[in-house]
């Protein structure tokens, strides 16, 4: 890859969703901005060569997606005075009406995370408009073909211009039906910035920082709701950590091995505070409010030998109950290894994998290889532990993985 298309591609990822954001707010079409953006990127690829970078790129392919916008309409004979609007808009402030956080985000969340759309086809959604994410990228994430996101994006598009969906995030009355999902994409996004799924980096900083801002924001518009100051604290304790996580060298730092006193403690205390909110309110924790309590354990803990592992086992057991999932019975048997030993542990993820959970994913053998580390069962270890490496598509968690059957 050039540097240009690394340029590029470095643009994209930290301001597609705003330019995507600014361009549906005009269009009034998700698909139709994204359509557009992609067009200024090939425009980019072409002319930054020669150009040079300019000074504000998000704002540049901004305005030249814009352009092709209002030449569309030319085209098709649809210059009204809406049109009139926003050419003198585009011609009088240029570059200087792009500005670095808006609100167009947030609609663009809720406009992909419309109820018309299926839950598979919003997460898919988001993660492309909002994430910025590939089609690659997003299949790797959540563990279905490449042609099945494909599919869900394209026909998640279709679906919100059929329905002449609008660009506005609904009246907070109105969010309760719509609130779960949203939560549920925007801590997918974070995910994805926490660990990334493929690439060369461990952490995708740009997605977890937006991902926390929306979630901030959702938390100031509604106070009242337990969970989205759960979903706020979880991310905060999780960021609190993101200066520990990557050695000089880009290289993971796996939990056990980190500095705690690199740790951002004022995150940490936002952190805490903000589930104080969630359980103030008296309704009891859900699912992003318990992951938040299990975070909470190791945020205050001054090393891993001191950690309450008794009580995250006791927090994973309630969040299996209250949301079942394969990873979370993972999570739980890694605490059980530190909390009763390997063995015990050991025997969950064997379960896991007799069912069938997790085919497909590097966690399962990853988690399977350490337990049968501790176990003495150093060939076996080994073969779980190469076989997780091939899986992961992030080549530095493939290095840690390598690096670790070999030092067996």
């Amino acid at each position: 890859m050039t540097d240009i298309a690394r340029s590029v591609d470095a643009v994209w990822r930290i301001e597609s969703a705003r330019i995507v954001g600014a361009l549906t707010r005009m269009t009034g079409d998700v698909g139709l901005a994204e359509d557009l953006a992609q067009e200024a990127l090939v425009d980019a690829l072409r002319q930054w060569p020669e150009s040079g970078i300019p000074q504000n790129p998000g704002a540049w392919l901004t305005a030249v997606a814009k352009r092709r916008a209002i030449d569309g309409w030319r085209r098709r004979e649809r210059l009204d005075d809406r049109y009139r609007a926003l050419a003198h808009d585009l011609e009088t402030q240029g570059a200087e009406e792009w500005q670095p956080i808006d609100d167009d985000v947030l609609r663009l969340v809720f406009t992909a995370c419309h109820p018309v759309l299926s839950r598979e086809s919003q997460v898919a959604l988001t993660l492309r408009v909002v994430g910025g994410l590939t089609s690659e990228e997003i299949a790797r994430m959540l563990l279905v073909p490449v042609a099945t996101v494909q599919a869900r994006i394209t026909r998640a598009k279709k679906t919100l211009a059929a329905a002449h969906v609008p660009f506005e995030a609904p009246d907070p009355s109105e969010w309760g039906p719509r609130l779960g999902g949203v939560l549920g994409v925007v801590y997918l996004i974070f995910t994805e910035g926490y660990a990334a799924t493929s690439g060369d980096r461990w952490i995708r900083t740009d997605l977890a920082r937006e991902a926390l801002r929306l979630g901030r924001v959702i938390a100031e518009l509604l106070p009242r709701e337990p969970e989205v100051h759960g979903l706020v604290a979880l991310m905060e304790f999780q960021s609190s950590r993101f200066g520990a996580r990557v050695a000089r060298d880009g290289s993971p730092i796996l939990l056990a091995d980190q500095d705690r006193t690199r740790w951002d403690r004022a995150q940490i205390a936002r952190g805490v505070a903000a589930l104080q909110r969630a359980d103030a309110l008296g309704r009891g924790r859900g699912p992003f409010a318990l992951q938040a309590a299990i975070a909470e354990c190791h945020a205050v803990a001054p090393s891993v030998e001191a950690t309450d592992w008794e009580r995250i086992v006791l927090l994973y057991e309630a969040l299996g109950r209250l949301a079942p999932n394969p990873v979370v019975e993972l999570n739980r048997a890694v605490a059980v290894s530190m909390a009763t030993g390997p063995a015990t542990a050991l025997r969950i993820v064997d379960a896991l994998a007799d069912a069938g959970q997790l085919r497909g994913s590097h966690l399962l053998p990853s988690v399977r290889g350490e337990l049968l580390s501790r176990l003495g069962r150093t060939e076996d270890a080994r073969a779980a532990l190469l076989e997780a490496a091939a899986l992961t598509s992030n080549t530095r968690e493939a290095a840690v993985l390598r690096g670790k059957a070999q030092a067996l």
